[in-house]
């Protein structure tokens, strides 16, 4: 659990207690990146929203990829900025941040190159075509923020980074 923020309090905090807001999680790598992530989201869809996607079937899946992981990054960013993961200290948090970070890397890797793929210079919307272009460009940023974060995750889910000493601290 080395990397994730509020690791070493893990075992010390109790169910019955109030959520309080843990600073260093803003400051900690994954926190920042995951602040990056809902912004570059948000950006994602909100430009796809403001074309006429429904009349392109590839914009449909660039948007519920864009959507569907900016309503996830937001509930996991919550809940690391609250502590909620420390009161349901049974789920293995460090996996499955991994895990979603993987799985939103892969399918915005294709979320990308569905985006980029359509779009078309000669569009009859000028809007339109400067709209998508940007959504591929915030796509491609977005899945980059989403790789850098599987790889801290890993780290933090291996324990890399910590001695020997604080990793049985807050293992066991």
């Amino acid at each position: 659990m080395a990397g994730l923020p509020g690791a070493a309090r893990a075992r010390s905090v109790s169910p019955g207690t109030a959520p309080t807001l843990d600073g260093t999680f803003l400051c900690s790598p994954l926190g920042g990146l995951m602040g990056a992530q809902a912004v570059l989201g948000l950006l994602v869809w909100s430009l796809i929203a403001a074309t006429t996607y429904h009349l392109h079937a590839a914009y449909g899946w660039v948007m519920f990829v864009s959507l569907f992981f900016w309503i996830l990054t937001l509930l996991f960013f919550v809940t690391y900025l609250l502590q909620l993961q420390l009161k349901f200290y049974v789920i293995p948090w460090p996996l499955v941040l991994m895990i979603y970070n993987a799985v939103a890397t892969v399918l915005y890797i294709t979320a990308f190159v569905t985006c980029a793929a359509a779009v078309h210079p000669t569009s009859w919307r000028q809007w339109d075509y400067n709209r998508r272009a940007a959504a591929s460009f915030f796509a491609c940023v977005t899945m980059i923020t989403y790789g850098v974060s599987t790889f801290f995750s890993f780290r933090a889910w291996k324990g890399l980074g910590s001695n020997a000493a604080t990793s049985q601290v807050t293992d066991h």
